[in-house]
């Protein structure tokens, strides 16, 4: 089994990262703030103005750590890495299923009945832990809510064409955001959710689920390339030049136990409250760099509970579920499975 290496997140503004020896350095003003094995790292990933010697890239790129640079507010800009040594027939066999319509809807499938029903934990999950303290309407929509996407899971699994599974796809988000400031249960006045807003997001809500999805994307990325696929070419999203559309398609099962989830959790349990977000002129809202900090801790944490994966019954840490489900696809896609098994959360 792969071992959990660790991601170092780079917050600091004017911080310079450098290597000495075997280590990782990050310093600012000439102060060392922190120092960590490279062999222990998957990647790094540096917010904003971060600088970067030379030979600690080079010995990135030797080690296959990733770096990733993101924009403060957690926009993605560039990555670097290392020769890539993708599988080059698996890569073939990739290109030649999406190209295919019956392959296609396969897993695009797969990818949408098993976000769908993860949808639908989170809602399930709410309603066993708090559903006697919900205002009682708020609790009769829920429980509603987790009924249709039952539905749409079960519509999702006949045999349609992959634009028929998008707009299920598409039902299903709405009806999950409809009922999404139910979930909110703490500060309701600086957390309202009205509907998903991306770029930029418009309240802290959003500015939170934004930034998640950054974190799981990157990692999506890292664990598709680590198998061999290539993580621009995707099945559930369409390609899009710079778009990482696989890592997309692979981030949807993820979406409810490693983001939406966290996110309640973190608002719920006020750690966060409204002094770790700002507004910007444009109307945007982001998080500060306290409250960015406490989302990297928690999901890190995340990262590190133990689950037991429904498919290979196996425990492993949350954050091994990537690789897993890349490699799960990687063998679907050489013929070893009949489906792809998609992650579904219990």
């Amino acid at each position: 089994m792969r071992r959990l290496l660790n991601t170092l997140y780079v917050t600091t503004q004017g911080a310079w990262v450098s290597k000495d020896g075997a280590n990782v350095v990050v310093s600012v003003d000439g102060s060392e703030r922190g120092r960590v094995p490279v062999h222990t790292l998957g990647s790094i990933v540096c917010f904003g103005r971060v600088s970067m010697s030379a030979p600690l890239m080079g010995a990135c790129a030797e080690t296959g750590v990733c770096i990733a640079y993101l924009s403060e507010s957690g926009r993605f800009l560039a990555r670097v890495e290392g020769p890539v040594s993708g599988n080059v027939l698996l890569r073939r066999e990739q290109y030649r299923r999406t190209d295919d319509s019956d392959a296609t809807a396969a897993i695009v499938r797969s990818i949408v009945v098993g976000k769908t029903l993860n949808h639908r934990t989170v809602l399930r999950r709410v309603l066993r832990d708090h559903g006697e303290s919900l205002d009682p309407s708020n609790c009769e929509a829920v429980v509603a809510a987790a009924e249709r996407l039952k539905d749409i899971a079960r519509r999702a699994l006949r045999p349609q064409p992959a634009d028929s599974l998008r707009g299920l796809e598409g039902e299903a988000g709405l009806v999950y955001f409809g009922v999404f400031n139910h979930l909110i249960r703490q500060d309701k006045d600086s957390f309202r959710f009205v509907r998903r807003s991306r770029r930029p997001p418009l309240d802290p809500v959003n500015a939170v689920l934004s930034f998640l999805y950054t974190l799981v994307v990157h990692d999506c990325r890292g664990a598709l390339e680590g198998v061999g696929l290539d993580p621009a070419v995707g099945f559930l999203h369409r390609d899009r030049p710079g778009r990482p559309s696989l890592a997309l398609d692979l981030m949807e099962e993820f979406r409810a136990p490693l983001a939406d989830r966290l996110a309640l959790s973190l608002i719920n349990r006020r750690q966060l409250t409204a002094r770790e977000f700002r507004s910007e002129q444009n109307g945007a809202t982001l998080l500060t760099d306290d409250g960015r900090k406490a989302v990297l801790v928690a999901y890190q944490e995340r990262k590190r509970d133990e689950i037991t994966h429904p498919f290979l019954e196996e425990k492993m840490a949350m954050g091994l579920l990537f690789h897993v489900q890349a490699l799960l696809l990687a063998r679907h896609l050489r013929r070893d499975l009949d489906e792809y098994p998609p992650f579904l959360w219990r």
